[in-house]
């Protein structure tokens, strides 16, 4: 029996992971992006995989629980067949709480974690965080959960990338399509398909973000004021990002990231003598939904759509891309219904 044939059109972390899941299933595996692996912004360099609270449940903090508990075994097997490194570890995060209505909550949710993430993982309230860089907290409270993981963006697309064309896949910056087509083209594709349909279903979110000389490789992440720091397994420590509907230029720094640097380190005195080694900018896809898009394609008949990861692409990837290719493969449909493009349409 003749292998399916699958072509993604998209490489950034969507259409790499649903491209890998396919080709583990036996598909023959084609990907085709004029600018290659990463060159949106999943080429970024912040990498925080951090969950939803754990309160509210609904299907997309589900997901994404299930997507962040597998993301281990995940990028170990894209390591194994690429050699590259991605950078994974669940470090945890430590999130400082800055008052009594905030410690209130979180207090409550160390229940919420109990029953939601079950054994999986914690949401501990603590006046002792672990690790070796502690965040000022007014309260002297913080949060520490041990379901927030890291990854190095970038690194994690060049392996994706790697193992693909280890195991005979294509990748390319222009073909033909053949076989099943999927359409994963992020911030760019969601500009078009709302053209083409005459209404927003979403749009592209301009992110800042920087890359310092500090090395803090084993600490948890931090999560301060809406402010991501992310020490990364390479001895850099990743601060991000900034969020713009508006903008002019899309993929230039300003000084909205000089801002943000200096709020890095008023929240991290740690950080004040570190240099900053890259500046980087990119347009996130949001869907309308504010979920990611996944299923059939609302225009072009037997072909399929994956896109708007926006600010959570990386921490969903791994679930994505099992249910994309139970889809496009199998023709078994686990999508939440709240993901399907009707959502966002």
């Amino acid at each position: 029996m003749a292998s399916a044939e699958v072509t993604v059109l998209g490489a950034g972390i969507f259409g790499l992971s649903i491209a890998w899941a396919c080709q583990q299933r036996g598909a023959r595996v084609r990907v085709i992006d004029p600018g290659g692996p990463g060159a949106g912004s999943s080429g970024g360099i912040v990498g925080a995989l951090a969950p939803h609270v754990p309160e509210n449940w609904n299907d997309k903090k589900a997901f994404q629980l299930d997507s962040l508990l597998m993301a281990e075994a995940f990028w170990r097997e894209v390591e194994d067949a690429s050699g590259l490194s991605v950078g994974h570890a669940r470090t945890g995060r430590v999130q400082p709480i800055l008052d009594e209505r905030g410690l209130s909550l979180a207090k409550d949710r160390t229940l919420g974690a109990a029953t939601l993430w079950q054994s999986h993982a914690i949401w501990d309230v603590t006046d002792k965080p672990p690790g070796p860089i502690t965040p000022p907290s007014p309260t002297g409270w913080y949060i520490f959960d041990t379901l927030s993981a890291r990854l190095h963006p970038r690194r994690a697309c060049d392996s994706l990338a790697a193992a693909l064309r280890a195991r005979g896949g294509e990748l390319m910056t222009d073909g033909k399509a053949r076989g099943h087509v999927i359409h994963a083209t992020g911030a760019a594709g969601l500009v078009a398909l709302s053209n083409d349909m005459s209404r927003s279903v979403g749009n592209g979110v301009k992110g800042q973000a920087a890359l310092l000389d500090f090395d803090a490789r084993n600490a948890p992440q931090l999560f301060v004021d809406g402010l991501h720091i992310v020490p990364h397994a390479d001895g850099t420590t990743a601060i991000g990002s900034t969020s713009e509907r508006d903008y002019t230029a899309p993929d230039s720094t300003d000084a909205q990231l000089d801002a943000l640097i200096e709020k890095a380190r008023a929240a991290l005195p740690e950080l004040r003598n570190a240099n900053v080694i890259e500046r980087w900018a990119g347009l996130r896809p949001r869907a309308r939904s504010r979920a990611p898009m996944l299923g059939v394609h609302p225009l072009y008949a037997g072909e399929f759509i994956a896109n708007g990861g926006f600010k959570i692409g990386f921490g969903m990837a791994p679930k994505v891309a099992q249910v994309m290719a139970d889809l496009v493969l199998d023709g078994r449909d686990r999508i939440p219904e709240g993901f399907k493009p009707d959502a966002s349409l």
